[in-house]
């Protein structure tokens, strides 16, 4: 079955609505909702998938990336700013990676490493997502420009909530990486708003 389908581009494009939504609440709380970073962390391990959906292990594990982006393309201004900038600065940094096979190996094999450290603990265990923290430093930090997190800088001083928001930075990678093996285009996301909206009516209605 062909990946090319406008179904399999929105849950692509919610998952990295999901990561920038975890990257925002983390900034700004200190915390994340716990369903959806399992979801997104679990999908930055998935290497080989059957299908897109089982990436993020169910639709439900996307709901508040589909939620997030239902707001989003919802009306003619930006419901959110912040997350519309995490997002196309993901899909940006993805783009640039294409080309550093350097850096992708070294993401490789950080992410072998995860998911070897996963099977002995969870999903977001702590030793699991400073690895991950530590993949996202020396690689895609090193793309410009920066991803520049705002926040409370009590919660982003912490180690550990920086880790959970360069993790989820790293999943909103995967999921870009994911828009692009869809055929998930700037174009088409302009172009193919309407039916992208329509693709999100649809997929709410089975949460």
């Amino acid at each position: 079955m062909s990946l090319n389908s406008i179904t399999n581009q929105t849950l692509a494009l919610a998952g990295i609505a999901q990561a920038a939504a975890l990257v925002e609440q983390l900034a700004s709380t200190g915390t994340a909702d716990t369903p959806a970073m399992e979801t997104s962390i679990a999908s930055l391990l998935k290497i080989d998938s059957d299908s897109v959906i089982d990436v993020y292990g169910s639709l439900n594990g996307l709901k508040l990336g589909l939620q997030q982006l239902n707001i989003q393309m919802t009306g003619y201004k930006v419901a959110n700013p912040q997350q519309a900038r995490y997002s196309a600065s993901i899909v940006f940094l993805e783009h640039q990676l294409e080309t550093r096979k350097d850096l992708l190996t070294t993401i490789h094999t950080g992410i072998l490493k995860a998911q070897s450290q996963s099977e002995h603990f969870t999903f977001l265990h702590e030793n699991v997502l400073a690895n991950l923290g530590d993949i996202y430093q020396n690689t895609i930090s090193t793309l410009q420009p920066r991803i520049i997190v705002n926040g409370e800088q009590a919660h982003l001083s912490r180690p550990e909530v920086a880790n959970k928001i360069r993790a989820c930075l790293l999943a909103g990678i995967r999921s870009a990486l994911l828009w692009k093996q869809c055929g998930g285009t700037r174009w088409k996301f302009l172009f193919y708003r309407k039916k992208i909206q329509a693709e999100l009516q649809i997929l709410l209605k089975q949460l």
